[in-house]
């Protein structure tokens, strides 16, 4: 693509910010057109003019107590290209409270052109202020829980690394609408980074950073990290019964009857219940549970497959294996070659 003048990158800086997100961010940006350039010995063409705006240009505690120095005030900040959320790092919620003064400038700098994107946990910002009220939105698969219980009007999409939807208010025409990025959490805003100077400067400069930075991508989605023993911040204690039962007991066969009987009420009330607490069914439920515990012996290393489906429960290896994919999109060998502890 045909060199032109910078995009401008504006980068929320926010005491109790994840240190290393916003420091990433700043490099990965500030870099294309740079790192790739300086090994083929080319001429240099910065891509992006990357600032880090704070509220009144103030210096920036980060979470790990690091004191990093902004470049600009977000209140001078009359527009830019593309304006990058990092991760919370600290309490959500007491960021959120400490840093409300940001929001009436992420609902101004929404209602220009600019691209939008957070990562993680800085999800919880563009929904404070409303930008995600009706669209798909996603974080790290920690936070969902209390994502859909704060914002409920977000369609929350927790298994996937990376989001995309319109962003286009009252006074805004289709021309001047940005769209609205959100990155799982971690290093999926690689993924969201490569993304984004894709959009900008082309596949060709993406991949560039890419293999400078040897940045992993396409991904697909969190399902390979997530942990079915999140599944518990209810208030139904017979829910929660028959959970440990199942975790306690997944090696073995169990029947959806068996386990309403155990509870004194018919299966159709437990799916019922199942469902509001859980959000998904009993039997739903204990294959994840087998494919949870599938995965830590998998990570542990030293584990056949056939073994493996022995010692959650299953006496079919292709229906495992099935199984076992369609919730992590990984085969159980990729699974293994990906996480193990031997591997590494």
């Amino acid at each position: 693509m045909p060199y032109s003048k910078p995009f401008k990158v504006i980068i929320l800086g926010f005491d109790g910010v994840l240190g290393s997100v916003l420091a990433g961010a700043l490099d990965l940006f500030s870099f294309t057109g740079v790192s790739w350039q300086r090994f083929l010995d080319e001429r240099v063409e910065p891509r992006f003019n990357v600032q880090i705006a704070s509220l009144g240009g103030a210096d920036i505690r980060c979470s790990n107590r690091l004191i990093m120095q902004a470049h600009c005030d977000i209140q001078d900040v009359i527009e830019c290209d593309l304006l990058l959320i990092p991760t919370i790092g600290d309490s959500i919620d007491k960021v959120l409270s400490q840093n409300s003064e940001l929001i009436p400038h992420l609902q101004r700098l929404a209602n220009t052109k600019a691209d939008i994107a957070s990562n993680c946990s800085g999800a919880f910002f563009l929904a404070k202020a409303g930008l995600l009220d009706g669209k798909v939105a996603t974080t790290h698969w920690g936070y969902a829980s209390k994502f859909k219980a704060d914002f409920p009007l977000v369609d929350l999409q927790e298994n996937q690394f990376v989001t995309q939807s319109k962003n286009q208010s009252k006074s805004q025409s289709k021309d001047q609408s940005g769209n609205i990025f959100c990155a799982a959490g971690g290093s999926a805003f690689y993924d969201l980074g490569l993304l984004l100077i894709e959009r900008y400067c082309g596949r060709e400069i993406s991949t560039q950073v890419a293999k400078t930075q040897i940045i992993d991508s396409k991904r697909g989605n969190q399902n390979s990290y997530t942990n079915v023993t999140l599944h518990k911040p209810h208030s139904d204690q017979l829910v929660k019964q028959v959970q440990e039962f199942i975790e306690e007991n997944f090696k073995q066969p169990i029947q959806i009857s068996r386990l309403a009987a155990m509870v004194n009420i018919t299966p159709r009330t437990l799916n019922r219940r199942f469902q509001s607490c859980v959000a998904m069914r009993p039997i739903e439920y204990i294959q994840a549970v087998r494919i949870e515990q599938a995965k830590r012996l998998l990570e542990s290393g030293d584990v056949t497959i056939k073994s493996l489906a022995e010692q959650v429960g299953y006496e079919d290896i292709s229906s495992f294996t099935r199984l076992f994919k369609r919730a992590t999109e990984l085969t159980p060998k990729e699974y293994q070659d990906k996480f193990s502890r031997l591997a590494i």
